[in-house]
């Protein structure tokens, strides 16, 4: 029935997805369920309107989709798209030394197919789209892909994680398409080591991408920090100290393994380690109130503009409110971050699927997710993709 789909998740797709019990192909031990009173792949709900959208598939506000929605009652309401696998930077913690084999042009999701994906994952209840890479300003038609994602009902948020090398530049022109949130990697304050850490020059241009994300009123600009123990942990209190006067929400990102980035434990710096740092220099740093499903831990110091968080994937796992679902650039749907398992959307979209297959496809991805971490132990030993393949 799917011509093409080359992913391990294909021959989930046979079974019918009913909505009384999206999992019962995970096991046998589903009691019987009254029929649907609403469209199938939904909660019971009212009929909602026909928009008559001319778009493949329609975008309609319906009450949250099961397809999206795991055997653990975790609902998946955000979508993080890879734009491109390529990157003008070539960081240590994301990128292989010797580079990565990109996907040929015509593998990668076009334009249009990112549009009509969203779109079929708005529909079915995502309210918040996050564009990454490979460094997803490279894309030369990131701005027409936000401009029609900000056309979308229902569709909250448009965000983008950069490296913030093109960011000064582009930024108007994404501001004016739609663009509402804005996450800036930048792992050290010195330009010299921003050179060993990324392989390329530029420290300078994020910096001026950053300022000029606030003078465009983006408050906060996110600011996601890799710590590496022996790289720039030394530089934690500098971080905390460029939140005192700019709106700026500095993350400490603990560091995380991914295929060819030499991850070692002894590398790690933990949350707790960051923490008792800061707190000795600034120990009336305040604990400040986190949202259900996010990944940071927020501080505050008194008195400074921004703020600091920590994202503590390896030391304590948020996994239990995990949001989250990827779509990489080749068009592999990931359920996990660290999980290798990849359902092809596209190839099943470009077999000519109706919105009822595609999402069969989707939530037999999404109902086979993991408790935690994919279901690993250790998941420093899981064969993944390197960080610039996934989305970062």
């Amino acid at each position: 029935m799917f011509r093409g789909c080359r992913s391990s998740f294909a021959a989930a797709a046979a079974p019918v997805f009913r909505r009384a019990c999206i999992h019962c192909t995970l096991a046998d031990t589903c009691s019987p369920q009254p029929a649907p009173t609403s469209a199938p792949g939904r909660l019971p709900a009212e009929a909602s309107p026909d928009l008559g959208s001319t778009s493949r598939f329609a975008s309609r506000p319906l009450p949250f989709s099961a397809f999206l929605t795991d055997a653990f009652g975790r609902q998946h309401n955000y979508l993080r798209i890879s734009l491109t696998e390529k990157c003008n930077l070539r960081c240590q913690y994301c990128m292989p030394e010797d580079g990565v084999q990109l996907t040929p042009r015509s593998q990668l999701l076009t334009a249009e197919e990112i549009v009509t994906l969203a779109r079929l994952f708005v529909t079915e209840g995502v309210d918040k789209i996050r564009l990454t890479g490979g460094e997803p300003l490279i894309r030369p038609d990131v701005q027409h892909i936000i401009g029609r994602l900000r056309q979308m009902e229902n569709l909250k948020t448009i965000a983008v994680t950069t490296n913030g090398i093109n960011l000064a530049k582009l930024l108007p022109g994404l501001k004016t398409a739609g663009l509402d949130l804005l996450n800036v990697s930048l792992d050290t304050l010195v330009p010299a080591k921003f050179e060993f850490i990324a392989r390329r020059r530029g420290f300078h241009k994020v910096i001026e991408g950053i300022d000029k994300a606030i003078d465009l009123g983006y408050d906060p600009v996110k600011v996601n920090c890799v710590v590496m123990r022996g790289v720039n942990e030394d530089e934690l209190l500098d971080f905390v100290e460029f939140t005192a006067t700019k709106p700026l929400d500095v993350r400490f990102i603990e560091y995380m393994p991914f295929d060819g980035n030499k991850w070692n434990f002894k590398k790690m710096v933990s949350y707790q380690e960051m923490l008792s740092v800061i707190r000795q220099r600034w120990p009336e740093l305040q604990n400040l109130p986190s949202e259900d499903s996010g990944t940071s831990k927020a501080y505050k110091v008194p008195g400074f503009r921004g703020q600091i968080g920590f994202i503590t994937s390896m030391s304590e796992h948020f996994c239990g409110s995990c949001n989250r679902l990827r779509l990489t650039a080749d068009g592999n749907l990931k359920v996990c971050l660290f999980g290798n398992a990849e359902v092809s959307l596209r190839d099943v979209l470009r077999s000519g699927a109706t919105e009822e297959e595609l999402l069969e496809i989707v939530g037999a991805a999404v109902g086979r997710k993991k408790k935690q971490h994919a279901g690993m132990f250790n998941i420093s030993q899981m064969k993944n993709r390197p960080m610039i393949l996934i989305g970062g």
